[in-house]
């Protein structure tokens, strides 16, 4: 049998290095050489998006852990190509890999707007804020061509209902026009993460999103136009980018944030492998030490699912971190958690469309 094909290594603006069958696959392949292979034949691979029909679009939520009860997403994977997405193992019930397939073959909901009118119309419809991007980012580069996120908020604002936004995307300043009167009634408050300041770093772990200086930009734009915005440094990988933290408070505190969170970073299912395929990749002569750190974090293990440890991991790294937010948090004179509820008693129900019209 010859030697298998050197096919893991990095594609120029993505963050997964190969594609491997997903946890529900019944099936697995393996390439072998043929003779034929060259180090100059990379194919990169080209984003695909796929309408998609939702028969529903408000996800619940009862995780403790997690700071709302409902969301929405209006895309399919993420072309941002994060590779500590917490989210790619979600592509495997598409029977799609959560490795290159899951930043490259993207799923837009077309019909969002509609559907979400008709969920908010119901008669036993409670109104709760909605989350926009809790699995994918709502403004990864395809929303500039689709705007599902921008129809989503105009439907929300026109309601007067609450919703919180989660990014790492600059577009988001794009609809200030919708958000700028949404704060003014206490009906948003918007989230950027932001978990590194190197620019080299970034272009590596998240290759498609925004640069991080350019996001701290877009935070003092919402906060300029009043809009209230936090600082998420989320995920913080130790040994890796967990230097910037103190730096990225700061920032945050001088261009107008309200409030920062974070997270450490979590690998469940194929994530631990796609992660550890990327150390390899980029950072050999620390990848044994940051999966040391992880597991200390983690009870010995690549991941814990514990809801009581999951998000901030546990043990000795684990609080060091939780202490270094605290202290940078006060010297910048940042909340560690939203105060501010937003106003759910303005909510109207949308009227669904008709195709007969409106008569009054």
């Amino acid at each position: 049998m010859s030697d298998p094909i050197p096919m893991i290594r990095p594609h120029k603006g993505r963050g997964a290095a190969s594609n491997p069958e997903g946890r529900f696959e019944s099936t697995r392949h393996q390439a072998e050489d043929d003779g034929w292979y060259r180090e100059d034949d990379e194919h990169r691979p080209e984003t695909e998006v796929r309408e998609e029909l939702a028969r529903s679009v408000i996800t619940r939520n009862d995780s403790p852990d997690v700071a709302f009860e409902q969301a929405t997403n209006p895309y399919r994977g993420c072309e941002h190509g994060c590779i500590y997405c917490f989210a790619r193992p979600s592509h495997s019930y598409l029977n799609l890999s959560p490795g290159l397939d899951f930043e490259t073959k993207l799923f837009a909901k077309t019909n969002l707007e509609e559907i979400l009118r008709g969920e908010l119309s119901k008669r036993n419809y409670v109104c709760k804020p909605i989350n926009i991007g809790s699995n994918t980012d709502p403004y990864q580069p395809i929303e500039k061509k689709w705007r599902l996120t921008r129809a989503a908020l105009a439907l929300l604002n026109e309601c007067n209902h609450p919703c919180t936004i989660v990014t790492k995307n600059a577009l988001v300043e794009r609809d200030l026009d919708i958000l700028a009167p949404m704060a003014q009634r206490n009906l948003v408050q918007v989230f950027v993460s932001i978990n590194s300041l190197d620019n080299k770093l970034a272009a590596k772990l998240e290759p498609r999103a925004t640069a991080p200086h350019r996001r701290m930009k877009a935070v003092e734009t919402l906060a300029q136009a009043g809009v209230p915005v936090g600082v998420l440094v989320a995920p913080i990988i130790p040994a890796l980018n967990e230097r910037d933290l103190e730096a990225i408070v700061e920032q945050a505190a001088a261009r107008g944030a309200k409030a920062v969170g974070y997270t450490c970073v979590r690998l469940p299912h194929e994530l631990k492998q796609l992660f550890r395929e990327w150390l390899d990749l980029h950072y050999p002569e620390r990848a044994a030490h940051i999966m040391s750190l992880i597991q200390q974090m983690n009870g010995g293990k690549d991941y814990d699912s514990n809801f009581a440890t999951r998000m901030r991991g546990q043990g000795v790294f684990a609080e060091i971190i939780r202490k270094r937010v605290q202290v940078a948090c006060r010297k910048a004179g940042l909340h560690r958690a939203w105060d501010v509820v937003l106003d759910t008693s303005c909510f109207v129900p949308p009227r669904v469309r008709s195709p007969q019209g409106e008569l009054f």
